[in-house]
């Protein structure tokens, strides 16, 4: 089986299976409980900085979709993009992750490229893009699925019909599914060349209350369209795109309820004037 190498590992996050292991489990002990008596977790929203700065949230998230009956099918949305841009997708191979590949589901690609035009990657020649690898150990020890399939998502209408094609197929073929959106939020400060309210604590406490608060009452609300629009214009989701796909597809699957697992900056882990938000979101 051919594999797509994990080029982050050692520095975005541990690179041998036994540190992947320890800091996963760190990062369970120390998230926010799944609520009880809750409809089963359909999918989430996840940040992917690297694992010091946002790993705790990204993986409670994962941590919420796990059930009593295996994972067939994983779908993970990411990657930087805008309107403009194709759509990607790995049809074939396998992702390497410290804890053990994650096959390609390869026949929900094939299906996928007949409906859809895509920018397809291999194993050998792929955007370097941290917004899926980084979900992929997390992936791998929670759920531990079957396939997965990553598909970068460009931030406009159309790329929603991928998301919910994804279900249809699923159903169609009697896999367990489960999905999830990759972003950050807000990227403020000169690093990022934006800084609409300058700098200091003014700056850090619009972002946490007003900016990045509007993305994800969006997110909340279930509103893909909202999302995307929210992320071009307010720049407080860098791959909105992600973020709606992901939740057209729990739509599309029945989701009704969303919940909020957590949020922070990295100002609270490294305080400057340049920081990113992060939230984690649950759908069921």
């Amino acid at each position: 089986m051919d594999l797509r190498p994990a080029i982050f590992a050692g520095s975005w996050y541990p690179k041998n299976a036994a540190s992947c292991e320890a800091e996963i489990k760190q990062f369970l002990a120390a998230g926010a409980p799944r609520p009880q008596n809750q409809p089963t977790w359909l999918g989430g929203i996840v940040p992917h900085a690297g694992w010091y700065y946002s790993g705790q949230i990204a993986c409670n998230v994962i941590q919420w979709l796990k059930e009593e009956t295996p994972v067939d099918l994983v779908v993970l949305f990411g990657m930087h993009l805008h309107p403009g841009s194709a759509n990607y997708l790995m049809p074939e191979g396998a992702w390497e992750t410290p804890l053990g590949a994650l096959p390609v589901a390869e026949d929900l690609a094939g299906h996928l490229l007949q409906r859809f035009d895509f920018q397809q990657e291999t194993v050998s020649r792929f955007a370097q893009d941290n917004t899926i690898e980084l979900q992929l150990p997390f992936v791998k020890y929670v759920l531990d699925p079957k396939q997965i399939l990553a598909i970068g998502a460009a931030p406009n209408p159309q790329s929603l019909d991928i998301g919910r094609s994804v279900v249809d197929w699923a159903r169609q073929n009697g896999r367990r599914l489960k999905i999830i959106g990759s972003t950050d939020l807000t990227h403020y400060g000169l690093n990022y060349d934006f800084s609409p309210q300058g700098s200091g604590p003014k700056a850090v406490e619009w972002v946490r209350q007003e900016n990045d608060r509007r993305v994800i009452k969006a997110m909340l609300a279930m509103e893909p369209n909202k999302v995307m629009a929210e992320g071009i214009q307010n720049k407080n989701a860098c791959c909105s795109g992600a973020a709606a796909v992901a939740l057209a597809a729990v739509q599309h699957m029945g989701a009704t309820v969303s919940k909020e697992v957590a949020y922070t900056t990295s100002h609270d882990k490294s305080p400057g004037d340049s920081f990113v938000g992060y939230v984690g979101v649950a759908f069921a």
